[in-house]
């Protein structure tokens, strides 16, 4: 028999895809819609046993039986991402349930405000808000469940951040702080965890249409001068995101750690004029 010819009997394995997830666990934060819904659909499609988890358990539980529905493994699991206790019951609960985590994905966040860094709406409180749920509840979830990767030999966590985080903006400025606090934070993370074969990189999307962006592409104006200065010509949709974080958390992902993804239709590429 030649080389090139096909034997019929041969016991061997055919490799796997690069992009398979069969047998993984993973978590996905603010899961119920948007960006967190297409993750969590497409790990499922790839073999992940996905957690879906936002505040509602109604929410949660819709998108985990249209998961099963299509053949995929899903549970609900709630959390709040303010309160630290419901976090910690999240993962424990995975635990529990379905004996590890090898990937987590934090992908909800907040923002309670909408103006200047000098406006007197930003009190406090609410920067206290973006800065615990967006930055200190990321960190305080993945040290919850980064041991255990390590204990079964790696895995793979993502952060959900924005484009804001590489841009001034005179609205949006403590939450783009927030978001570049969490693009330090998988630098960070990834050298503190890369001996244990744990990767943490994060995805930068730019607008991508869903009801947390809703206020800049429900309006038509304002909607096609974005697109104007985007070179592919269109905002993100939540599909566009979530094959990448399938391709972070899979083999074809693995010589990426400690990066920003951006996922923009080449708006930080593009001139400012």
């Amino acid at each position: 028999m030649s080389a090139q010819q096909h034997d019929p009997q041969s016991t061997a394995r055919p490799p796997l895809s690069a992009f398979d997830l069969t047998g993984k666990v993973a978590i996905i934060t603010g899961s119920s819609r948007g960006i967190g819904r297409s993750i969590a659909e497409h790990m499922a499609r790839a073999g992940a046993r996905v957690v879906i988890s936002s505040r509602k358990q109604a929410s949660c539980e819709a998108v985990a039986e249209a998961i099963r529905a299509e053949g995929g493994e899903a549970i609900a699991v709630p959390a709040n991402i303010s309160k630290r206790d419901e976090l910690y019951h999240l993962a424990d609960h995975t635990q529990a349930t379905w004996g590890a985590v090898d990937i987590l994905v934090c992908n909800a966040a907040s923002n309670p405000y909408f103006g200047p860094m000098a406006g007197e709406g930003l009190t406090d409180a609410v920067f206290d808000k973006i800065m615990h749920n967006n930055v200190l509840n990321n960190l305080r979830l993945i040290n919850r469940v980064a041991p255990g990767m390590a204990t079964r030999g790696g895995g793979a966590i993502i952060i959900v951040s924005s484009i804001g985080g590489l841009r001034g903006d005179g609205l949006l400025g403590v939450y783009n702080m927030s978001k570049a606090a969490d693009m330090q934070l998988v630098r960070n993370l990834a050298i503190e965890w890369g001996h244990a074969n744990i990767r943490v990189n994060a995805i930068a999307p730019g607008l991508i249409k869903t009801d947390f962006a809703r206020a800049l592409w429900s309006n038509p104006e304002l909607k096609e001068r974005l697109e104007q200065v985007t070179p592919l010509g269109r905002i993100g949709e939540p599909d566009d995101i979530g094959p990448i974080a399938v391709m972070l958390s899979a083999r074809a992902g693995a010589f990426i750690t400690g990066q920003v993804l951006v996922a923009d239709g080449g708006v930080t590429s593009a001139a400012a004029w």
